[in-house]
């Protein structure tokens, strides 16, 4: 059977629901002409959330690659085809359609998948050493824990430095160089990071309420509790606090936990609350989901972070952990930032959280009736709201509310 004969083959195709702005190949684990089994993994999508790996929908072999890498793929479109069984014949691709071939793998490898397991490569990490020839265990890594990172390949495999004109000989000098430097190729998921906050951008009109919180009451509590939680395997951080107090937040301004179309907003019963998570070695961020944070304690939100923390550490993070999400926090002070004004709206949800970094400042507080001078563990807030679907009073009313509930932090 040929390529192109498709009556007897089966389509491979994109998942209908996706969760992100747009999908794009990010990378065939098979090649055409290449055996494959029932639920193998077969190519790899990327949106600017998350990389899905699509498994085949059946034993045989893969006969047609329809888009290539970095090609755009829509819900439910064909990424290529599989001859079921065990032959199958392969008709030649035009050259205008055939993929691009990887080079021969790095430290002997057969495949993308042969790489040593305990090195944690990324799909995109082993496509590009494949490209490149490149063994990883003679490389140094920069992402989290010494991970390889895209980049280390890449400043690896040595991109050529660019030539430095000399001056012409008489007194007409040539304009000096500019500055050195080298180009590093946008990765997909950056690529679909970008488009993203741009459509945010561009859709939604950003407007940003700053209040600041004593968290004087959380950090005590969790100093009373971390321990005991940490014997059981979970770890109690502010963060788990702020989600809390976000789902309380919401009961004094619901719009906040909402989507906004063109005919209707569709509010939300369920706060699905998603936490902003940097990738090691700049590789782009991703927002796992604590789904239903409205029915969980304390214990139960700080073991979810717990769980999806370790995954993301680790590259495990599955399609199911970051769909969903109706409202987002930006705990951006864990990198040392005491503001940040607006923060993008993760589209198409309503607003988003930010939290600064906690200082000990000075503040003004009475105590027995009298003004006392007092050093607190302050950091600033901020709600940025998209200003078709909520004003300035509601979005201060949440930041009351949620300020509220941090400073009065009780036990139970």
């Amino acid at each position: 059977m040929s390529a192109r004969e498709t009556d007897a083959a089966i389509d491979v195709t994109a998942p209908v629901e996706q969760e992100g702005t747009k999908a794009v190949v990010r990378a065939w684990l098979k090649t055409v002409g290449e055996h494959v089994a029932e639920g193998e993994a077969l190519v790899e999508l990327e949106t600017d959330k998350v990389a899905v790996e699509v498994p085949s929908p059946a034993s045989g072999m893969l006969v047609e690659i329809v888009l290539v890498t970095d090609e755009a793929a829509a819900p439910g479109a064909v990424l290529g085809r599989i001859s079921p069984g065990e032959s199958g014949s392969v008709e030649a691709l035009p050259p205008e359609s055939a993929p691009d071939r990887p080079a021969p793998p790095a430290a002997g490898c057969a495949s993308i998948s042969d790489f040593d397991p305990a090195l944690r490569l990324s799909p995109s990490v082993r496509k590009l050493l494949m490209e490149t020839g490149l063994d990883p265990a003679g490389l140094d890594g920069t992402g989290k824990d010494g991970r390889l990172t895209r980049a280390d390949v890449a400043a690896a495999a040595g991109a050529p430095a660019p030539e430095v004109a000399k001056p012409a000989p008489g007194p007409a000098a040539r304009p000096a160089p500019g500055p050195a430097g080298r180009r590093v190729p946008h990765s997909p998921m950056r690529r679909r990071i970008a488009e993203h906050m741009a459509h945010s951008v561009a859709v939604a009109p950003h407007v940003t309420a700053v209040f600041e919180a004593d968290l004087s009451a959380i950090l005590a509590h969790r100093a009373r509790h971390k321990a005991a939680l940490a014997q059981k395997g979970v770890g109690l951080t502010p963060t788990a606090y702020f989600i809390a107090a976000s789902v309380e937040a919401m009961k004094a301004a619901p719009a906040i936990n909402s989507r906004w179309h063109e005919d209707a907003l569709e509010l939300f019963d369920d706060c699905n609350i998603g936490i902003g998570t940097a990738l090691a070695g700049g590789e782009g961020l991703i927002v796992p989901v604590v789904e239903r944070a409205q029915t969980l304690s304390l214990e139960g939100i700080a073991a979810r972070l717990t769980e999806l923390t370790g995954k993301a550490r680790a590259g495990r993070l599955a399609r199911e952990d970051v769909r969903n999400g109706t409202f987002t926090i930006s705990n951006h002070g864990v990198s040392g930032s005491i503001l940040a004004s607006p923060i993008v709206i993760n589209q198409p949800q309503s607003a988003i959280l930010g939290v600064g970094k906690m200082e000990k400042r000075a503040v003004v507080r009475q105590v027995e009736g009298t003004d006392a001078l007092l050093i607190r563990p302050m950091a600033y807030v901020t709600l940025t709201i998209d200003h078709r679907v909520v004003d300035g009073a509601e979005a201060n009313a949440w930041l009351t509310r949620f300020v509220e509930v941090l400073e009065g932090w009780r036990e139970g």
